[in-house]
This record gives structure tokens, C-alpha cells and sequence, in this order.
């Protein structure tokens, strides 16, 4: 059976659809990383400052590192029976699904990434019918 996957991906969020032979799947993963923080307290030039306030840069970006590393694996958890993958997506987050798809040796599955803006999910499924007609 031939199995092909299209995904929107983002930091926020991936849109998968899965085309088989049967039909299409939809599928939506929420990851679970925060807007970007902000400094909380006053700043240094309106009043008090104290560095306890402020979360450490380096603590924050390994919590960042942490979930964006759960979140891409449940993504490549829905799109690793596929033999074509096509992602697309606004941000930096489709190239670095396409970085540990390589890593995890799918890389040669991978038949295009595309820079495209916010789509709705009936969009993202026309798009990947489009790509991997039955």
C-alpha cells in the first residue's frame, strides 16, 4: 500500500495528512512549548532590578530544547511509514524536522520543503492531495 505524508509544521503546532490507497488521515500534533518568555519585574531603567527575577537564559532554552524534542518525535512518529513526505510551513521549525529526519536516517523520503504562510487545515489537505494524487 502506497502512503504518502504532507505536514504543516510550526513550533505550535503540525498538521499531518496521511494519503493512502483508502483515503486521507488528518492529523493535529499541539506541542507543548511556550511563547517566547519575557522578563519578568521591573526593568533597570524604570526601578528595582534583581537578577533573581529573570528565569536564566540557559534554563529556558533547555526546557525549549526539551519539549521541541518531544513534540518533533511525535511528529515523526505519524509520518515514519510514509515513503514521500512533503513539509511546509512559515518558520524555522520545517527545517529542523527535515535536519532530524536525516538524522534518523528518513532524510530520502523527503520530496520538498516550501516556505508558505498560516493555512487552514482544509488548505494543508488540498495541498498535500495536490502533491500525492491517488
Amino acid at each position: 500500500m502506497k502512503r504518502a505524508a504532507g505536514l504543516w509544521i510550526d513550533h505550535r503546532k503540525a498538521v499531518i495528512v496521511v494519503v493512502t490507497d483508502k483515503g486521507e488521515e488528518t492529523k493535529l500534533i499541539i506541542s507543548q512549548v511556550e511563547k517566547q518568555l519575557r522578563r519578568s519585574g521591573d526593568s533597570p531603567l524604570k526601578g528595582p532590578y534583581e537578577a533573581q527575577q529573570v528565569p536564566l537564559d540557559d534554563s529556558r532554552e533547555r526546557d525549549l530544547t526539551g519539549h521541541l524534542n518531544i513534540y518533533y518525535d511525535a511528529v515523526i512518529a505519524c509520518i515514519r511509514d510514509a515513503e514521500s513526505i512533503l513539509i511546509f510551513g512559515p518558520g524555522e521549525a520545517k527545517g529542523e524536522l527535515k535536519k532530524r529526519l536525516e538524522r534518523n536516517k528518513l532524510g530520502g523520503r523527503i520530496v520538498g520543503v516550501e516556505t508558505v504562510d498560516k493555512m487552514t487545515d482544509r488548505r494543508i489537505a488540498a495541498k498535500v492531495r495536490q502533491r500525492f494524487p491517488k
